[in-house]
């Protein structure tokens, strides 16, 4: 079955994503945070597979070009039948460059600041028009800022003018320095009233506020979402959370649901991820729209 996947990284990683150092102003005064706060509690909530197999994606003596870790993603896709995947790197330069060397199959978001206001509207535009970026990533997780925010607004418009979908985090944050609910699904329900003509990503799914999503993707055309860093076969466990969204996603939001692998998070291969897609209770018509169709219809793919 062909796939299209919401979330990739390069073999190597691509270095710290801004935002994942300590909340605040940096500062060579700062004291380092207790043990296991902030983003350092990432490290006791992800446990990584025993897959013999397992890629090793971040590590950090790799320092081949981005274009050259491309191509080894490129062979891993190839094997496991990813025709496209959505990449958003650390930098929104190397992004580009990967998007640039393999333009048929790799989609760039880029992560802009709203706390840089216009110029963070004319540099959207300047991605899109010249360096090929095809989608805009809002990420609460990273910016501490929910995404509802009114500094956000110029960089939705300017999506919209643009014709580009948004990616909105969406699920609970476990750095535990900043609030529970910073992106939760209630502040896309503010965005998708404000911009109906905007196409919105809830990366993630909303978890834990599952029943949540599900009714607003019921209630906003525009608005979908992916499920991105959780392993598909708790998707379909009972006890998992997971109950009402694998029930609607059978069923009423069959076209809104698209796969995001996190292959690079899960420790897994892409193969064993897909399979793990493909084990799950649902129709097979609909495991073909949640892994491919969704993602062309969504994100423009002929």
């Amino acid at each position: 079955m062909r796939v299209i996947d919401l979330e990739t990284v390069l073999p190597g990683g691509d270095g710290e994503h801004p935002g994942t150092g300590q909340r605040g102003p940096a500062g060579p005064d700062r004291l380092p945070n207790p043990q296991g706060y902030g983003w350092s509690n990432y490290d006791t909530i992800f446990t990584r597979s025993d897959t013999p197999d397992a890629p090793a994606v971040n590590a950090v003596s790799d320092i081949r070009p981005p274009a050259e870790r491309a191509a080894e993603l490129v062979k891993l896709m190839d094997q496991a039948g990813v025709v496209k995947s959505v990449v958003a790197a650390a930098s929104n330069a190397v992004t580009a460059e990967v998007v640039q060397a393999f333009p048929n199959r790799f989609i760039g978001f880029a992560h802009l600041s709203p706390y840089d206001g216009m110029r963070a509207v004319r540099e959207l535009e300047r991605l899109v028009r010249e360096e090929g970026i095809g989608g805009l990533s809002v990420a609460a997780l990273y910016d501490v800022v929910s995404p509802s925010d009114r500094r956000y607004y110029p960089l939705y418009a300017k999506a919209v003018e643009l014709g580009i979908p948004v990616r909105i985090y969406t699920s609970m944050p476990y750095a535990n320095d900043r609030p529970y609910d910073l992106a939760h699904p209630r502040h896309l329900d503010t965005i998708a009233m404000d911009f109906p003509e905007l196409t919105i990503i809830a990366g993630l799914s909303g978890w834990p506020w599952i029943n949540d999503m599900v009714g607003l993707l019921r209630r906003h055309p525009n608005l979908f979402c992916d499920t991105a860093a959780h392993r598909p076969k708790y998707l379909g466990q009972p006890g998992s959370g997971w109950e009402q969204f694998m029930q609607f996603g059978n069923t009423l939001i069959q076209d809104k649901v698209m796969v995001g692998l996190s292959w690079g998070l899960l420790g897994m291969s892409m193969e064993d991820i897909i399979d793990e897609y493909l084990a799950l209770p649902l129709k097979e018509s609909v495991k073909e729209k949640w892994l491919y169709s969704n993602a062309c219809r969504v994100l423009g793919i002929e």
